[in-house]
Order: C-alpha cells, then structure tokens, then sequence
C-alpha cells in the first residue's frame, strides 16, 4: 500500500492544504467581524497561520494518511465560533450566518481562480510549442506525482512551481463543493439554511444530525466522489476548454 508514497508529492499537497483551509477559515472570522460579530477575531481566528485552525483529526491525520494510501480524504479544520445574536441587525439572523457560511466556499473559488491562471502563466513562461504546453498544464494540474514533472526536465524550480500551483487549484475546488453539501456542520448547512422559507426551518434543523451522520457514512465508504465527482468532472471539462483557448491549442 505505501510502495509508491512520494513524500515530494505528499509535502507539496499538505503546504496547498493547509494554506488553503487557513483562508477558508479566516475568511469566515472575517466575514463574521464585517457583520460585527468579533468572536473569532478574540479568538486569534482572523489570521492564515495554519496553527491557529489546526484539527488533529482534520488538518494532520486524515489528510496524510489519505495522501499516504491513496484514498480520498478531504482534511477540515476546527470550525469558526460565531455568535449569530451579534451579527449585525441589516440582516436577519439567519441570513447572517447564511453569508458567514458561505465566505469559506467562496474563498476557496476565488483561490481556485487565481491560482488557475498563475498556473496557465507559468505553462507559458515554459515556452513550449502549445501542444506539449497543454502537456505540462494536465500534468500539473493532475498530479498524481511530482516525479512525473521532474520527468518533464522543466527545471526544479518550475516543477515545484507548477506542483503546488496545480494542486491549489484542485484542493480549493475540491474544499468549496465539499463545504457547500447542505450536510451536518458543513458550510452549506448554513446557506441553505438561510434561504428556505421558514415554516420548512422545523423540519429542516430536525434532520440535520441525521445529514451529519450520512455524511460521515459516505466519506468513509468512499461514496461522496460519487456525490461530488460529476460536479468535478464538468469542473475539469471547464478548466481543460479554458486552457486550451489560452494555449491556443
């Protein structure tokens, strides 16, 4: 199981991690401190050192041992206080909390974003002929291990380059469509739960536990990249058309 372990490739996915479930967080701390709600700010939340989001379990365990073995662990990080009665009152409570959940998915978007079109910038300084540069952006972007650029003979520094970039961008997708499963603690939890009428709010809080523990269920079974991978795919389909017109392919 851990023959072919390629600690390159583990160190560059676990600095993409951990960098981007530091924005995530803070960007609910923050977002929470713009609707006037400080909690998390006292707290020391408001910041990107990964020590201060850090979960055993979430930021360390699971997220090695899935780079370790192959399977597909989704790493988390110790969720933000928010005290939704400090929120301010230009939203209704509910609604509040709804923007405050969905400030990490949006973060992590964003990040996919930018770090998309640094990693196209970065094929192109390669200066490759276009068809051999979407070579190099695929392999980047897929990566499955940095020896497969370092065979590229790109150079180090590039190669570590195009690594972590390739992997700050499927990381943050792969944390925004998780965290917007309208599921147990997850952040689209709080979306949805900030847009339905609120008759249906009884029901809805009711079987949340529930969600909680199918959510579970379907992360351990493996089941959850059938929930998000057709998502993922049309994603990478998107991305793969983008490039193509950029590289000019």
């Amino acid at each position: 199981m851990f023959d072919s372990i390629s600690i390159p490739t583990i160190l560059v996915s676990y600095a993409a991690l951990l960098f981007s479930l530091s924005v995530h967080e803070a960007s609910h701390a923050t977002t929470a401190y713009w609707l006037e709600d400080d909690t998390a700010a006292r707290l020391g939340r408001m910041t990107l050192n990964p020590l201060a989001h850090m979960d055993l379990l979430g930021t360390f365990v699971f997220p090695l041992l899935g780079m370790a073995t192959g399977f597909p662990f989704i790493g988390w990080a110790k969720p933000v206080p928010v005290d939704s009665r400090k929120l301010t009152r230009r939203y209704t409570q509910r609604g509040g909390v709804a923007i405050v959940s969905a400030a990490g998915p949006a973060s992590n978007l964003l990040l996919a974003v930018i770090f998309l079109a640094v990693l196209l910038l970065l094929v192109k300084l390669v200066a490759l002929p276009p068809a051999l540069e979407l070579k190099v952006f695929t392999h980047a972007l897929l990566l499955r291990r940095v020896e497969s650029l370092q065979a590229l003979q790109l150079g180090t520094a590039m190669t570590l380059a195009l690594a972590l970039t390739g992997r700050l961008v499927l990381i943050n997708i792969g944390l925004a469509l998780f965290n917007l499963l309208p599921m147990g603690p997850l952040d689209g939890s709080g979306i949805l739960r900030g847009m339905l009428p609120w008759q249906w709010l009884p029901k809805y809080d009711r079987i949340q536990p529930w969600m909680g523990g199918a959510l579970i269920v379907l992360a351990l079974t493996g089941l959850l990249g059938y929930v998000i991978g057709p998502v993922f795919v049309v994603i990478l389909t998107g991305i793969e058309f983008v490039a193509r017109l950029f590289l000019g392919v």
